[in-house]
């Protein structure tokens, strides 16, 4: 009965001890950690650099006065009007303020090439045939120089990747180059024939301009101190004076828009 009861306690033990160290043997998976934070590099300044391009520049159409001798004037829009050259570069400093809050001070370019077509009902000089009308293919070139306030709020750090809104205020110069407009006779009631005309050059107009931005977009961190910026920016340039000729003759752009893509790098670190 003893020896049973022996045998008893030392399986018992042995199952219990055994099996605490099979227990501690055995390996134990982890979990992959996953961080959601703000962005994790530290504050200080940044500098940074893009690059966009726009598929449309200048929803607002220009609008065009035209002043003949004897005092008679017509105007309307350039139909059609197109502008092309969609890119664009930029450059600026920054500085992080905190994992969610940054700011940047930005200089901005771009150029654009602008065509339209104006339509009079005035009779053309060539022929001084009532009832005729002119129409005069417009070509320009355009610059624009901005200087851009922006603020950004960085949402949140997944493994690197980084969405951020941002909004910013500024000015822009832009200035218009010389407007190069080839008139022609249009019949109407009477003919245009024999009716020949030369070229006709309209001032460029130089402004500056209220512009405001709204940014979206997402950075991913190569490094501490190295992030690419992948985004979309919407950015409005108010109208302005686009050209101006003899007395009475002038022209102007309603503003300029700009819907973007934008790739950029950002280095910090000091």
């Amino acid at each position: 009965m003893k020896s049973s009861t022996v045998i008893l306690a030392a399986a018992t033990s042995l199952a219990l001890f055994g099996g605490a160290a099979m227990a501690e043997e055995r390996p134990i998976t982890e979990a992959p950690e996953v961080t959601i934070s703000g962005d994790s590099s530290a504050t200080g300044w940044y500098l940074r650099g893009d690059l966009g391009y726009a598929p449309g520049t200048g929803n607002e159409t220009p609008t065009y006065l035209f002043n003949e001798a004897g005092g008679a004037a017509s105007g309307g829009e350039f139909d059609p009007a197109r502008f092309s050259k969609p890119f664009s570069g930029g450059a600026g400093v920054g500085y992080q303020f905190t994992d969610i809050w940054r700011a940047d001070l930005t200089a901005d370019f771009f150029k654009s090439d602008f065509t339209g077509t104006a339509r009079t009902d005035l009779p053309c000089a060539a022929s001084a045939a009532a009832g005729t009308g002119c129409t005069s293919g417009a070509r320009a070139d355009l610059r624009a120089y901005g200087i851009m306030a922006n603020g950004y709020a960085d949402l949140a750090t997944i493994a690197g990747l980084t969405p951020y809104v941002g909004a910013g205020i500024g000015v822009s110069n832009v200035r218009w180059g010389n407007v190069r407009s080839q008139p022609e006779c249009v019949d109407g009631a009477s003919t245009c024939s024999g009716a020949t005309f030369s070229q006709q050059n309209f001032n460029g107009e130089s402004s500056w301009r209220f512009t405001y931005a709204l940014m979206a977009g997402l950075s991913y961190e190569v490094t501490d101190n190295l992030k690419i910026d992948f985004g979309y920016r919407f950015s409005d340039i108010a109208g302005g004076r686009m050209f101006s000729g003899s007395p009475g003759t002038s022209g102007r752009d309603d503003g300029l828009t700009r819907h973007e893509i934008r790739i950029g790098l950002r280095i910090g670190g000091w």
